[in-house]
């Protein structure tokens, strides 16, 4: 042998078994999220991390940062352009500044319920946005997570309208969150969501609005004397991944894929029964829950939903109201 080959051959074996190594290590994706430990959101991303490096044999590993670790809902959507996170939950309403009818299902009392929301999660229609989102960013939506219906908290029993008249509201800073508030003469105030307990307790802001579970996990309830049961948007969540996230991990992003849509699905069920369980269990609490008449509240909201701020098409809102 050739000792002038020995430096070659050495550098060879080191890049073969740095390559084995690579391979070994697998694939790591950045999940982001803005929502607690403790949360339903960021348990069933830990069990969908563990599904897929079970199913990929360690080729993919998901390393999940919940609480805003990595960024708030706006930067971590950003994030995804730039690299800086690989997957996250979203909420259509932050996804409507890229592609806006895909918001459609977020905006105030145009979702029936759960089994309304079930149908559009399955639907063409819903086929059809997430395709568009994909095609105005090229991110791709992995599947629709049921946030559950949006609720009032205050200091005061909310009944009417008229009692949001100049209620300084936090609300999430994007667009489609605002027509609620502002349709009955409330006065919105955007906060990040890692800010709001501090700002209801300051007296910041008066009130916010989430479903029950996302007000029993960010213990609103211990801030505010009043749970008010307008239901004014059912919301859900989006689970995105980026373009090059899928194409870094070639043909196991299948399994990817299949993973966050049963991820997503299981954490639906968990929430949904949450909702129904949460009401006594806030009264049992001493917070005081207020049924709400919900009629007027959508006859002051109905005249927007088609009109010319809204980024969805008529025919989006008939075949939504069809399902």
């Amino acid at each position: 042998m050739s000792f002038k080959k020995v430096p070659t051959m050495l550098a060879a074996g080191a890049l073969a078994m740095a390559s084995a190594s690579t391979a070994l290590a697998g694939e790591v994706l950045k999940w982001a999220h803005v929502y607690e430990t403790g949360s339903a959101y960021h348990q069933v991303a830990e069990w969908a991390a563990d599904e897929i490096s079970e199913r990929t044999d360690g080729r993919v590993e998901i390393k999940v940062f919940p609480a805003s670790t990595l960024g708030k809902e706006v930067e971590i959507n950003e994030g995804l352009g730039i690299g800086s996170v690989d997957i996250i939950y979203t909420g259509p309403s932050f996804v409507e500044r890229y592609y806006g009818p895909i918001a459609i299902s977020d905006y105030p009392f145009i979702m029936r319920g759960f089994d309304h929301w079930k149908s559009y999660r399955s639907s063409d229609l819903f086929s059809e946005l997430s395709a568009g989102y994909n095609g105005a960013t090229g991110n791709h939506v992995l599947g629709l997570v049921y946030y559950g219906q949006r609720h009032v908290t205050s200091n005061k029993p909310i009944l009417s309208p008229a009692d949001m008249e100049g209620l300084k509201i936090r609300v999430p800073n994007s667009p489609v969150m605002l027509m609620f508030p502002n349709s009955v003469g409330a006065n919105p105030t955007p906060m990040a969501f890692s800010e709001v307990y501090l700002a209801l307790q300051q007296g910041v802001v008066d009130a916010q609005e989430n479903p029950l579970p996302t007000i029993q996990f960010k213990k609103f309830y211990e801030v505010q004397t009043n749970i008010n049961l307008t239901g004014h948007i059912l919301n859900s969540l989006l689970v995105i991944a980026s373009d090059d996230a899928l194409n870094r991990v070639g043909d196991d992003a299948a399994v990817v894929r299949e993973i966050m849509d049963q991820a997503a699905l299981k954490v639906s069920e968990e929430i949904y029964q949450s909702e129904l369980d949460l009401v006594s269990w806030f009264r049992e609490k001493g917070i005081t829950v207020n049924e709400v008449d919900k009629q007027p509240f959508q006859d002051a909201v109905r005249p927007k939903l088609l009109g010319d701020d809204v980024p969805y098409t008529e025919e989006h809102f008939r075949r939504l109201g069809e399902l």
